[in-house]
């Protein structure tokens, strides 16, 4: 784990990753990423050319029970990410706002995959407006090649002892064959 700083919850990809906010662009990318997906992946490398500093968010609800605890679900992210030096990786729980404002976003990043996923993420980006309306929603879809792909649909086929090499990093990947064990 030398790779990684851990300090205060968060795990940061690269060393010096909570820099002072002052003046950066920030932005953070919410999920239960139970697990990370390639479809993950692709949103975050390309909100880390846009922003100064990424924070992807592992959402901790606790009336669900995800397959990997936070903790897990936080180090598969951060060594997924480890090669992109403005990302780091944190948790919350409670209200994304809160939190948003807590590290002082500009504004949340919100995959879309298809125009399914739109009525919700619209409703909720609405929300969070009212809430706190200097924080910015931007939705961003994946490449195409993922936008069929969810934590959900890679969990139901990893469980049944199907190939998820091409959905997720080979270290998730070998997790996912360690839980099916």
């Amino acid at each position: 784990m030398g790779r990684f700083v851990e300090g205060g919850g968060k795990i940061l990809a690269r060393a010096g990753a909570g820099r002072d906010v002052g003046g950066v662009r920030t932005v953070i990318y919410p999920g239960s990423f139970d697990p990370i997906t390639n479809g993950h992946l692709d949103v975050i490398e390309r909100a880390a050319k846009l922003f100064d500093r990424v924070i992807v968010a592992v959402a901790v609800n606790s009336s669900k029970a995800p397959l990997f605890s936070k903790d897990q679900r936080q180090e598969q992210i951060a060594e997924a990410v480890a090669a992109l030096g403005n990302v780091e990786v944190d948790a919350f729980d409670g209200l994304l706002v809160d939190f948003a404002r807590d590290q002082k976003a500009q504004a949340i990043i919100r995959g879309l995959r298809a125009v399914s996923d739109f009525e919700f993420e619209f409703q909720l980006a609405l929300m969070n407006r009212k809430l706190e309306p200097n924080i910015e929603t931007i939705f961003m879809m994946p490449h195409e090649t993922y936008t069929f792909l969810s934590s959900k649909l890679v969990k139901e086929i990893a469980q049944l002892g199907g190939d998820v090499s091409a959905f997720v990093p080979p270290h998730v990947e070998r997790a996912l064959a360690d839980c099916r064990n």
